[in-house]
Order: C-alpha cells, then structure tokens, then sequence
C-alpha cells in the first residue's frame, strides 16, 4: 500500500489527468470563494463617503452624493458611518453559518459537484447584483449580502467529502491545500481590485468578481464530477487505480451521521475549537487589515490594496510548502498521522499568538506592521497540513459534517470579530484601542494551539463505520467459541 501510495501517476494519458484538472478547478474555486467575499473589504473604503473630501459636489442627496475621485472618476458614495460599515461587512457571516453544517452533509449525500457549483454560481450572480443593491438602500445590500454568506456558507464543508472519493490519504494535505488558495485569492483580489477601483469606480470590483464567478461556474460543471466512477472521460488506468488506492464504501446508500458519539468524541472537538481561534484570528484580520492601513498607518488607496494582499500571498505559499512537507513525513514513516497534524497545527495556530503579542507594541510603525502581519498570515498557512483536514483522517464518511460543525463555530467568530474591532474604534479609532484587539487575537490563537496539541488525534475513529466495528465485535466474542469447538 504504501508503495502504490509513494508514487502517485502524475500522466496517463499524455494529457492532464481528472485528479489533476480537480486540483486545478478547486485551487480556482477557493480563490474565487475570497474574491466574492473581501471585494467589499476593499471597496467599501472608497464607497463611504468621506466628509473631509475637499471635491463633493453640491448635489447631496438624504443617502448619498457623487463626489469626483482623485483620478476623475464620478462615482456614488454613502453616509454610513463606522457602526453601519461593520455591520455591513459582518452581515455576511449571519447567512455563512446557517449553512456550514447543512452544506457539508447534503455534499456526503448528493455530491460536492452540485453543492458547491451551484453554490459559487448564484454567489457570482449575487456579486454582479451588488451595486444596484446599494444604490436601492443600505437594508438591501445588508440582505444582498447575508444572502452570499448563505450561499458561500455551503462551499467549505463540501469539498472533504470530495477528496475522501478522490484523493488518496497520504496526498489529502497537498490537496487541501488547494483551500488555502483562497488566501490567493485575496491577494490577488486586492491590488487588482484596488486599480480598478482608482480607475473605473468602486462598483467596477463587483463587476470584476462576478463575472469571473459565473465563467468558473460553468467550467466547473464541464469538468468535475463527484467520484472516478461518475466520470464519463476518466482513462480506465486512472480509474482503476484510484478504486485501488481508495477505501470503496460497499454500503449502498447513506450512512446515517452518529450525532452521539461524533459529538462526544475528544478528536472531533479539538478540530472545532481550534479552527475557531484560527479563523477568528484570520477573519479579523482579512476584514480589518484595509481599514487599519488607512486610518492607523496612512496609506491611500493603491498602497493599500498591494499591501493588504502580501500576508494571503504568503499563506498560500506556506500552506503549499508545508502540506508537501507533511505528506513526505508521513509517507516515509518519519512522523505519525497524529504527530504530523499535532506538529503544524501547534506551529500554525500557536506561533501567530506571539506574533499578535509583537504587534502590540510595534504595530504603530509601518515597516513592522506590514512584517508581523505577513509572517503571521504567512505560519497560518501550515493549518493545512494540520487541522483543517484531519476530519478526513478520523471520520472521513462524516468529514463534510465534522467541518460544517467547525466552520459554524468559527463563523461566529467572524462576525464577532467584526463586531470587535467596531465596538472597540466607534469613539476613538485609535492605535491604543487596535492594543487591545491585538492581545485578543494572542490569546485565542495560543489556546487553540494548545486544544489540539492535548485532544486532537490522526487515528480512524470507530464510529467511521458504525456497522463495521459491530461485526468486529461479533467476531472477536465468536473466536473463543471457535476455539473451543476445534
């Protein structure tokens, strides 16, 4: 096994294989996943307006004005102050988490081609509707965009059970990865984001993302399909070695989900509350670091959107390094499953609490801020070859459930770190108050590292396969009667 499993065929057929066309289809659809959500990030700075521009001009309305952007753009602005910009982009995570859990099982049940195609299609058609949706009324781009949390909620959770039919487990880190392109995503979305927006007005960063939304969308759904037995253009080489590679599930229909034991198991636990101290550090930091560059640091604009991009840039590299890392470790037998998820989840969730703890007191330099910030992004990559798949090493019939029930958690976290920082810089937006945000991302990072360190696992739990572990149980209190008979 660990043979077949050290030398994955890279070409069949002198083409790109169907393993190879998913990796390169979900590495897209997880960067585009970012695209659809912090393109408000960068956008709503220019889309509020701002009472010390000196070039408004005198035809105000009760809800919003025209005012001429520095390289003489016209475009409409909005008097949302600081409480309605939070929540503005809060209100995302108030649809995300209703549908991580749902998301994750309808995907074990019907597929992850349709859950999560269908999901980023109406997303991308969402995005394009935004403008309009503004311009009817701040309530409407409030529900515009709980709706796109909704729909995006359900992507996440999906792909697990995907990679359980599709890619074998010693290359499951590699794969995944492929997730963390989202933080590609965003590095790439800022700085293109913020040239179009200094060009063609905010709106044009709408337009931008849902476009290329709906052109993903259907290439999506031209070229993957759910399991090497579903897909109509797979060589027959392919085919058989990954039904050989990959642990066939005999039982026809669907395993039901054992809430009991799943929710009392340790591993499953560990997994949950550490990707929540994880994405409540990310999050805070994905929605807060354009605000923070302009009001704290004082850079314009374009700066902004380059810079704002270099920490997602270098997560996605590090989350890529060390997945092929792990997959090597574990491959050669020099680290467990346990050991290797347990090592780079305490290196990726741990190390960037005391990174927080140097922004504290260095943040209010440029150079520094901009540093601390990119290598703590940067070590949150690993979280790939640590937490984030290890649903599909302990439970990977219920890995889409075990990640909807993590990703809930931390959408909470998400909003609540939206709600933070605004109710911590309504009155004074000042580097002392971001003090305090600072130390409480140090604190949730480091407890989280310290969760999966203690209870987290790499091993098969027994509750995987239910009926299994009962005819192992018959069998082992059968053997003594055997014996006896012989």
């Amino acid at each position: 096994m660990a043979k077949t499993e050290k030398s994955f065929p890279r070409n069949f057929t002198g083409c790109l294989t169907c393993v190879q066309v998913l990796n390169i289809m979900v590495l897209l659809g997880f960067m585009l996943n970012y695209a659809l959500r912090v393109n408000l990030t960068i956008a709503i700075v220019e889309m509020i307006f701002d009472t010390k521009d000196n070039h408004t001009i005198a035809n105000l309305t009760h809800s919003f004005n025209v005012t001429q952007h520095p390289e003489h753009i016209e475009q409409t602005r909005y008097h949302w102050d600081t409480k309605q910009k939070n929540l503005l982009l809060g209100c995302f995570f108030w649809g995300y988490v209703l549908t991580e859990v749902p998301g994750g099982r309808l995907a074990e049940v019907i597929g992850a081609r349709r859950v999560f195609g269908y999901s980023t299609l109406l997303a991308s058609v969402l995005t394009l509707l935004s403008p309009g949706a503004a311009a009817a009324g701040f309530g409407w781009i409030v529900a515009l965009r709980v709706a796109l949390g909704f729909l995006l909620g359900a992507t996440w959770p999906a792909i697990l059970p995907m990679a359980s039919k599709w890619i074998p487990p010693m290359d499951r880190s590699k794969f995944m990865s492929n997730m963390m392109a989202s933080s590609l995503g965003a590095a790439m979305t800022m700085p293109i984001c913020g040239f179009l927006i200094a060009h063609f007005g905010w709106e044009s960063a709408f337009y931008f993302t849902g476009i290329i939304g709906v052109m993903w969308s259907v290439a999506w759904f031209a070229v993957v399909y759910d399991s090497p037995g579903q897909h109509p253009r797979i060589s027959d080489t392919e085919r058989n070695y990954l039904m050989k590679a990959l642990p066939q599930d005999t039982n026809k229909g669907h395993s039901a989900v054992p809430w009991r034991r799943m929710l009392l198991s340790a591993p499953v636990w560990a997994i949950v509350v550490t990707h929540g101290a994880s994405v409540f550090g990310y999050f805070t930091v994905v929605n807060q670091l354009p605000t923070y560059i302009e009001s704290i640091l004082h850079y314009d604009i374009k700066h902004n959107g380059l810079l704002s991009s270099l920490p997602y840039l270098g997560k996605y590299l590090c989350a890529l390094a060390s997945s092929v890392l792990a997959d090597s470790l574990r491959r050669s037998g020099r680290l467990s499953t346990t050991a290797a998820r347990k090592l780079f989840t305490g290196f990726a969730v741990g190390l960037p609490g005391l990174m927080m703890i140097a922004q504290a007191f260095f943040g209010h330099d440029r150079i520094w801020s901009i540093a601390i910030f990119t290598m703590a992004l940067t070590i949150n990559g690993a979280v790939t070859a640590g937490y984030l798949g290890n649903g599909l090493d302990i439970a990977p019939k219920f890995s889409g459930t075990i990640f909807g029930i993590a990703n809930t958690l931390s959408s909470f976290g998400g909003w609540l770190s939206t709600f933070m920082v605004g109710e911590l810089t309504k009155e004074h937006n000042t580097y002392e108050q971001w003090q305090i945000v600072f130390f409480i991302l140090a604190g949730t990072y480091v407890c989280g590292a310290l969760v999966f360190v203690v209870f987290g696992s790499g091993e098969l739990q027994p509750w995987n396969s239910p009926q299994s572990a009962e005819n192992n149980t018959e069998k082992h209190e059968e053997q003594p009667l055997n014996e006896e008979k012989v």
